[in-house]
């Protein structure tokens, strides 16, 4: 599920929710909407796992 890997992520990385949605769907809701039940397309969940997974790459590179 979704939700769950990015509340993993979230705890993993000490990031803020809003910060994670700008970031990763350019929409600080996101993850709000999701804890309400939101669904995403398929295509913007693929986006957000890639997200997620080039996140420790991009934050050494900073």
């Amino acid at each position: 599920m979704l939700l769950r890997k990015i509340e993993k992520f979230l705890k993993q990385h000490e990031m803020p929710w809003t910060k994670f949605g700008r970031l990763a769907a350019h929409d600080p809701r996101f993850v709000a909407d999701l804890r309400n039940g939101r669904t995403p397309r398929p295509e913007t969940e693929k986006r957000i796992l890639a997200f997620m997974a080039a996140y420790p790459e991009m934050a050494h590179a900073i």
